[in-house]
């Protein structure tokens, strides 16, 4: 081939990346202009709003909308503000992640490494518990929930999301460590390791790309769950009931930019760790956890 086609080709390539550029960023900005609004509307006072546009910056910037979405007086018996309920938050969510990942991390290794008769039977039920559907299980968890003495509380509520989500957690750990060396647990075995010992000092110190896969779905979908924290939360609702009930607490004029202010608050957790830690869940997932 010639220089000059070569130089040709070459120019025709970079055209074409950066038309499909273009076309991403066009879409990212589709994509990102609720988040715009809410932003702006946020720092906003509520006659901005009603009266002006809301694609447009802010006149007079404020953080009243966001003191009132965090904090604001009480109307009957409960507060109406999401800091009461941000600390609900994190108490389910912390343990409910740890122990269904520690959980899900011990079945992924007895269902690849300790091999027993119906081991492909159990996971296949495991997985199939990944598909149903939130609804079916409300009034067998209540019920339970009931008997357990935790209903409407956050113990409770991790006991649930613990269980919903074990499916999940398994599903990766399984198929990650599916690709591990059995050969490995095998000479620790003649070594005269057992069975925990091989977990911590073997498989545990690999599983960091899928354990970081693991964390960011459960953070995402305990953080962001409505209809369990509803349905058991209880006087332990978390985040996500308390910006329903931000939102219906408002008579009258509907208050904009406190609800764009309370949604961005509520969301900004999952944001954070996913900034923080969305890369790893890009390579945990291409090391493993869509294998098998």
């Amino acid at each position: 081939m010639s220089a000059v086609a070569q130089e040709s080709a070459a120019g025709t390539g970079r055209a074409a990346r950066a038309g499909i550029q273009l076309v991403l960023v066009l879409f990212a900005l589709f994509y990102l202009l609720p988040l715009y609004v809410m932003g702006v509307n946020s720092f906003k006072p509520l006659s901005e709003i009603t009266g002006g546009n809301m694609m447009a910056l802010p006149q007079v910037w404020t953080l009243e909308a966001w003191g009132a979405a965090w904090s604001t007086a009480q109307i009957g018996v409960e507060p109406t503000g999401l800091r009461p309920y941000f600390l609900n938050s994190i108490l389910m969510v912390v343990p409910a992640v740890a122990i269904s990942t520690i959980l899900g991390a011990l079945n992924g290794y007895v269902l690849t490494k300790w091999r027993f008769r119906g081991d492909k039977w159990v996971f296949g039920l495991m997985l199939f518990s990944c598909f149903i559907p939130f609804q079916i299980v409300l009034i067998p968890m209540a019920v339970t929930l009931g008997k357990l003495g935790l209903a409407g509380s956050v113990p409770g509520l991790v006991l649930v999301h613990v269980v919903y989500g074990l499916g999940f957690t398994t599903l990766y750990f399984r198929n990650y460590y599916a690709a591990f060396p059995t050969e490995l647990v095998r000479a620790a075995q003649i070594d005269g390791a057992g069975f925990f010992r091989i977990f911590w000092r073997i498989l545990l110190p690999v599983s960091g790309p899928i354990a970081v896969v693991s964390v960011i779905w459960q953070f995402t979908n305990i953080w962001n769950d409505f209809l369990f924290g509803a349905s058991f939360g209880g006087t332990s609702q978390p985040m996500t009931v308390a910006l329903n009930n931000l939102v219906q607490s408002s008579t009258g004029v509907k208050e904009y930019n406190v609800h764009f202010a309370g949604a961005i608050l509520a969301a900004l957790p999952t944001l954070v760790v996913y900034i923080v830690a969305g890369r790893y869940f890009v390579r945990g997932l291409m090391a493993g956890s869509v294998k098998g």
